[in-house]
């Protein structure tokens, strides 16, 4: 068996070079920015009004009265110069109009008809905002995940198509006799396949799109058959058939397919029979069949390497630290993602891991909001003490 880390860096090395496509803004939510993106223009492009107001031109003092010679509002600037003694009806976002320095909020002044008198007690500020102060032409967006708050700012800086990284296409086979799908009749001696929903749902937030293929049988044709079926995919998945009993056909079904393993089975509890290699032009994963077991595969293995298909500099899952609630014994010679509750608390959240930790408990890990990570040979941890945790 191999650790954790060593695992992680090998399935991590299955994946290649991201595809660039360029998508409309509108499309871009949530994809990876792979490439730099240029403003077009300055923003604001001309020198504005903060506030709602009169732009007024040179020092001006309490008790002055100013002739108002225009209006400038959003998109309808004023054409010509104010001069001393004048003022421009102004409102935020409007340009500022040539000559004037200052927009004196409308809170400040005594209007009446065509005249302006200013008050005691002026705001101090300008409130202009200058040329290019958010951002200049130019400048530029990094490679990122875009966010909401990403796309306002590309489509101010006038860009209306991005270089994104292709979403990489997942695989998803369930396996076994014992499985029927949901809303299915199963036999007495059958379950409900559940562990690919939860995977399609987390690849699928992570950028991928997912085919969720049929249920593989055991045996190694119809596995040999399903496994076809995923031609064309950047990740296959198989669920369940990844261990060492008579039924548990994965491996060797895909070594006769031509598969290079890069690993079968690591060093950590949940999902012990993990396996991973290479499957043509695709990576292979082998997931464990129990629930608990390939979904906390699925979030230490199967994400990273989708964030790395789409070029995501470090796609490793990032620990957090919180405080332990209660005693936990020392552990084993295999890593232990415990499925645990956080209580937020001033500081660091503190941490809690469930008295079941059976790998088969769906029930347990839908309550759970965390895994706590238990090292390999770590001793028994006591309350108040730090430990790491991956958020779920």
């Amino acid at each position: 068996m191999i650790s954790v880390e060593q695992a992680l860096a090998r399935v991590l090395a299955l994946a290649g070079p991201p595809g660039v496509e360029e998508v409309p803004l509108r499309r871009a939510a949530g994809r990876f920015l792979c490439a730099p993106v240029s403003a077009l223009r300055d923003q604001p492009p001309f020198a504005a009004s903060a506030m709602d107001g009169y732009a007024v031109a040179g020092p001006v003092r309490a008790g002055e009265s100013l002739a108002v010679i225009g209006m400038a509002a959003a998109g309808h600037g004023f054409a010509g110069r104010v001069a001393a003694g004048e003022a421009v009806r102004i409102f935020t976002g409007a340009p500022v109009p040539e000559g004037t320095t200052r927009v004196v909020i409308q809170e400040d002044v005594i209007a009446s008809g065509a005249r302006i008198t200013l008050k005691d007690g002026l705001d101090a500020g300008t409130n202009i905002r200058a040329r290019g102060q958010d951002f200049a032409m130019g400048d530029r967006l990094g490679p990122r995940r875009l966010r909401p708050a990403d796309l306002a700012l590309l489509a101010a800086m006038n860009v209306a198509r991005v270089p994104v990284a292709r979403r990489p296409v997942v695989a998803l086979i369930p396996t076994g006799d014992e499985l029927v799908m949901p809303g299915e009749t199963p036999q007495p001696d059958q379950i409900i396949a559940s562990n690919a929903f939860a995977l399609a749902a987390m690849a699928e937030a992570e950028g991928a799109e997912t085919r969720l293929l049929p249920i593989a049988p055991d045996t190694e044709a119809g596995l040999a058959a399903v496994l076809a079926l995923a031609d064309g995919a950047d990740v296959v998945v198989t669920i369940g058939g990844a261990s060492v009993g008579d039924h548990d056909l994965v491996a060797q079904v895909a070594r006769a397919a031509g598969v290079d393993m890069a690993f079968h089975k690591i060093a950590m509890r949940p999902g012990k029979p993990l396996m991973a290699g290479r499957f043509g032009g695709a990576a292979l994963l082998g997931l464990p069949g129990n629930p608990v077991s390939a979904i906390v595969c699925g979030h230490l293995f199967l994400l990273p390497l989708i964030r790395a298909m789409q070029g995501l500099a470090d796609p490793a899952p990032q620990p957090r630290r919180a405080v332990l609630t209660c005693a936990v014994a020392a552990n084993g010679p295999r890593a232990h993602y415990m499925r645990a509750r956080l209580e937020p608390r001033a500081g660091l959240p503190g941490i809690t891991p469930f008295d079941r930790q059976d790998s088969a408990l769906l029930g347990i890990l839908a309550q759970a909001d965390a895994l706590l990570i238990r090292p390999v040979g770590a001793p028994a941890g006591v309350a108040g003490s730090d430990v790491e945790y991956l958020p779920l």
